[in-house]
């Protein structure tokens, strides 16, 4: 073998040890490969750290943000569900904060345009009313909030104690079905 042909073939055995080291590296971990799948469920989509923006006639009307969201993709059941809580903040016609509301846990489903929230779930208005409540409802058709658990309502005047809740999504007409206490508040000295 002549000068280049040596070359030649010593350039050849290095590529191929060049590529099965390559090739070598790519090979997964079978244990890795099984605790990926554990992790991820087929047919979920999972997000973290998201901002969902809800508008009407172009004007924001509503932001939820949250740590995780998972997006459950079957088409029986589309979901997208808060399994580390969520913060939303809800906006007047001006673009102003009209209320928030937390809670520990959420879900939108999206065949009945239904959002539920549970676990510690207290929501506020700007004109000092406030709810706090185990679970709360709303559906985005009839524009209804509701709740058959018990619920504490504060407003500026008393504090209602009892089960069950209807309102409108801005809680202008909020009221308890099933009174079981109306504490009057001591307002101060004018």
């Amino acid at each position: 073998m002549d000068g280049s042909g040596q070359q030649k073939a010593w350039r050849a055995a290095a590529i191929a040890v060049f590529l099965l080291s390559t090739l070598a590296g790519c090979i997964n971990d079978p244990a890795e490969v099984a605790e990926l799948a554990e992790r991820m469920e087929a047919g979920v989509e999972v997000a973290e750290n998201v901002e969902i923006l809800w508008s009407d006639s172009a004007r924001i009307r509503v932001i939820a943000t949250a740590p995780i969201m998972l997006n459950y993709l079957d088409n029986a059941d589309q979901r997208q569900e808060f399994p580390a809580g969520l913060h939303v903040t809800f906006f007047d016609e001006h673009q102003d904060t009209s209320s928030t509301l937390i809670a520990q846990w959420g879900v939108y489903r999206r065949r009945v345009n239904e959002i539920t929230v549970r676990d510690s779930v207290i929501w506020e208005s700007v004109d000092l009313q406030r709810l706090e409540t185990e679970e709360l409802n709303w559906q985005e058709n009839t524009q209804r909030i509701y709740t058959s658990k018990f619920v504490v309502l504060r407003q500026p005047d008393y504090l209602i104690t009892g089960y069950g809740l209807e309102a409108d999504q801005s809680f202008a007409n909020a009221r308890v079905l099933q009174v079981d206490g109306r504490i009057p508040l001591n307002r101060p000295e004018e």
